[in-house]
């Protein structure tokens, strides 16, 4: 079990890979490793939530992302808007891939490890991103789901990917629990992108 993507130090012996993505009109570097999630190429759920994410009504802040791996998301939004990021794993090895990307493609994002929110840099934001990891269990992923709520402002939105056939009905049903609203901004390929706002 200690070599998983969400593990805290996974084991496996390093086995680094660099290739670039285009992202939302930017072309970046990335350098990956062993024991991270989607090594070899950003994976389809993420690139359709960097796609549809909307910076639109968005209150001023911090876009936080959750399981931000080694950083594709968090950095793509970076350099797309004019919000401040913080990118958080539990994962040390893909916090310090996400550290490396973000020097490597200069862009300036606070990343740091965290175990989903127990270490956060602030105490409100503007959106919350996420990309859960689904293989952790549904547990995990409901607490992404429930745990945003209280710390965004509020207009704050949370923005999640999940595959129809890896539980996005039910975190539907979880985020209209727990907001009050919850829409399906697209879905692509089985993967849905689901959006709830703080009112």
């Amino acid at each position: 079990m200690t070599n998983h993507y969400y593990t805290e130090n996974p084991e496996t012996p390093h086995d680094f890979e660099a290739w670039s993505f285009a992202l939302r009109g930017k072309n970046f570097q990335f350098v990956t490793d062993s024991g991270v999630f989607s090594r070899n190429t950003v994976d389809y759920g993420s690139r359709v939530l960097i796609e549809h994410f909307s910076f639109e009504e968005l209150p001023a802040g911090t876009l936080l992302d959750v399981g931000c791996g080694y950083g594709p998301i968090g950095l793509a939004l970076a350099a797309a808007g004019n919000h401040p990021v913080e990118l958080i794993d539990i994962n040390q090895r893909a916090v310090d891939l996400a550290q490396g990307n973000a020097r490597r493609n200069q862009i300036t994002a606070d990343i740091h490890q965290s175990n989903l929110y127990e270490t956060l840099h602030q105490t409100e934001y503007a959106a919350i991103i996420s990309n859960p990891p689904i293989r952790a269990g549904k547990q995990v992923v409901h607490e992404i789901l429930t745990g945003a709520e209280s710390r965004l402002k509020t207009g704050g939105t949370l923005t999640v990917v999940i595959q129809k056939k890896q539980g996005a009905p039910s975190a539907k049903k979880k985020m209209a629990e727990t907001f009050g609203n919850v829409a399906i901004v697209s879905k692509d390929k089985g993967y849905y992108i689901l959006k709830s706002v703080k009112e």
